[in-house]
């Protein structure tokens, strides 16, 4: 079993904002293998089926960002998965709009909801899927701008990188995590080179 979880915060108030990237992907994988997101347990709201021929779970935390861990534990104990059976999917300010990048473990950076899962599961080693945010324009508090819903152009670019978050995940399920970076991890130029 495959625990795919996407992080975000529950509630209507929160639905398209820009810390919403997980639960918006797990929502377009749920529409994607016909995976009803509707059981309530373990601090989180869930459903489970295939992608492709794996058995997974899909998991929403309704615990706030913040305490995200308390949900990611709970199912990945009442599971019994592995650190490389646990996929988590969030909004990352550190990444340009419209960008994702695929990850195979690493620290949670800035990122409170996955400081709380690292914190909660004493591990790292789990792959993970960032959806670019970009940062706030100079005068924006942060928490301001990921609770805030993007528009115009950005939201086209949000869109697309959530399409592209879901099918990260989907190649990272058939267990072709290098697959998912090599085609979505964009190599930063250095000065100086061509």
């Amino acid at each position: 079993m495959i625990v795919i979880v996407g992080l975000g915060n529950p509630g209507k108030d929160y639905q398209l904002t820009r810390h919403n990237m997980g639960y918006m992907t797990a929502d377009i994988l749920a529409d994607r293998w016909n995976i009803d997101i509707r059981r309530h347990n373990f601090r989180a709201v869930f459903g489970d089926g295939r992608i492709g021929d794996k058995k997974v779970v899909l998991v929403k935390p309704e615990t706030y960002m913040n305490n995200s861990g308390w949900a990611v534990r709970d199912i990945v104990t009442w599971y019994k998965c592995e650190p490389n059976e646990l996929i988590v999917v969030y909004d990352d300010t550190d990444i340009p709009s419209g960008d994702i990048r695929v990850r195979n473990g690493g620290s949670s950076g800035t990122h409170n909801g996955m400081k709380s899962i690292i914190y909660q599961l004493c591990y790292d080693n789990f792959p993970r899927v960032r959806v670019g945010i970009g940062k706030p324009p100079p005068e924006w508090d942060m928490a301001d701008y990921v609770l805030s819903i993007p528009v115009g152009e950005e939201r086209e670019l949000l869109v697309e990188s959530l399409n592209n978050a879901a099918d990260a995940v989907e190649l990272i399920v058939k267990g072709d995590i290098l697959g998912a970076q090599a085609r979505f991890n964009k190599r930063i130029k250095r000065e100086g080179q061509d």
